[in-house]
């Protein structure tokens, strides 16, 4: 008789490894502050995640999937006039407010490239008159791949530091981040890179607010919207359009 033997073989190994990977719970992010965690989990990847948003015009959007998967899709110019010059597409988050957070997406832009291809991520929104706007474009000029403020008339550029701008590509997803931190006004935007913003602002002008995707005048996608904080205010949101199912 063979002597009884406390090692595994290769195969009992990887067995045990598979078995502790599926059952280990997916945590928070890394390298969060202490206080934050997960306020806002949205994959995209169903229809009634419409029913999630307020947008400047609901027909300008749509759930959509294709080989890439499902996400938010804004798929036409919205039929949108704001008062005063900021973009024209814009899907906020309903009835949530958020204060300090870091905010991650997956993007991708269905725009033929040019110079201004662009989409935006939108944070302390006030109102459709009030808000701020990070415009990732494929080329930096003073409209361009900025921070900007929209508070009551046509939107100014407030980055300290930009990049030259960043390539879209055709059908490339891309991953964007934008940390908002209001004890010291700190705006930074990441894009692919995680590790160096791509624009960094500050600005106390605004606190908290609702967050919200889109384009100036441009069409793309959305998915994988997480948003990690401390807590998280519940507002109705009083201004834009809920999609017919969610009213």
């Amino acid at each position: 008789m063979r002597p009884h033997s406390n090692r595994f073989d290769a195969s009992t190994w990887m067995t045990f490894l598979t078995l502790a990977v599926s059952v280990t719970p997916a945590g928070e992010p890394a390298n969060l502050p202490t206080d934050y965690k997960v306020l806002y989990d949205q994959k995209c990847n169903r229809a009634a995640a419409l029913k999630d948003f307020v947008l400047t015009d609901p027909g300008a959007w749509r759930l959509s999937k294709d080989d890439s998967g499902p996400a938010l899709e804004l798929f036409q110019q919205s039929d949108y006039s704001p008062a005063v010059r900021s973009p024209l597409n814009i899907a906020l988050i309903a009835d949530k407010v958020f204060g300090d957070f870091i905010l991650e997406a997956d993007l991708l832009s269905t725009k033929e490239p040019y110079p201004h291809q662009d989409m935006c991520l939108f944070f302390g929104v006030q109102d459709p008159t009030h808000f701020y706007y990070a415009h990732l474009a494929v080329a930096a000029d003073p409209h361009a791949h900025n921070i900007f403020i929209v508070n009551n008339q046509p939107r100014l550029a407030i980055a300290k530091q930009t990049t030259k701008g960043i390539t879209w590509g055709l059908s490339q997803w891309h991953h964007v981040k934008l940390e908002r931190k209001f004890s010291d006004g700190s705006i930074k935007v990441y894009f692919d890179d995680m590790t160096k913003a791509i624009m960094i602002g500050t600005d106390k002008t605004f606190g908290a607010g609702y967050v919200g995707f889109g384009s100036f005048d441009d069409v793309g996608k959305v998915r994988n919207i997480r948003i990690c904080g401390s807590s998280v205010e519940t507002k109705k949101t009083q201004f834009f359009a809920r999609t017919v199912a969610a009213r």
